[in-house]
């Protein structure tokens, strides 16, 4: 495969909503045929996918389970600053289901979009 686009797509309550707060907060570009089932945004190489309960993604499996938002699951962007990052987010309304914490590879802190879903705000430590 040569096509460097990464495809992800996240269960949400309300695609209008989930559209807004991604393009808002991360600078997604809404990319055409939005309706209110379905709606999908691109930053770079990604292009996430929003499906809402009328969505066929978010009909039953065969066993009954029902796919829903939320979860643990996530993707992840990278910053140079992540603390100044966090308060510009925080400062435009967006929940954070921890505070930045700090490990060997980095610091991280999880923002949930309107349904739950997650975005890890990272920073790599520095090397060297």
């Amino acid at each position: 495969m040569t096509d460097t686009t990464v495809i992800v797509r996240y269960i949400v309550d309300d695609v209008q909503k989930s559209t807004d707060w991604y393009v808002n907060h991360f600078g997604f570009s809404r990319l055409p045929n939005a309706s209110p089932a379905f709606a999908a945004v691109e930053r770079g190489p990604l292009k996430l996918l929003l499906s809402g309960a009328a969505s066929s993604a978010a009909r039953p499996m065969p066993d009954g389970r029902q796919p829903v938002p939320g979860g643990w699951n996530r993707i992840q962007f990278l910053f140079d600053d992540l603390a100044a990052e966090v308060e510009r987010l925080r400062g435009q309304g967006v929940t954070f289901r921890n505070e930045i914490l700090t490990g060997p590879g980095g610091s991280q802190i999880l923002a949930e979009d309107p349904s739950g879903n997650l975005v890890e705000l990272f920073q790599p430590a520095a090397w060297g």
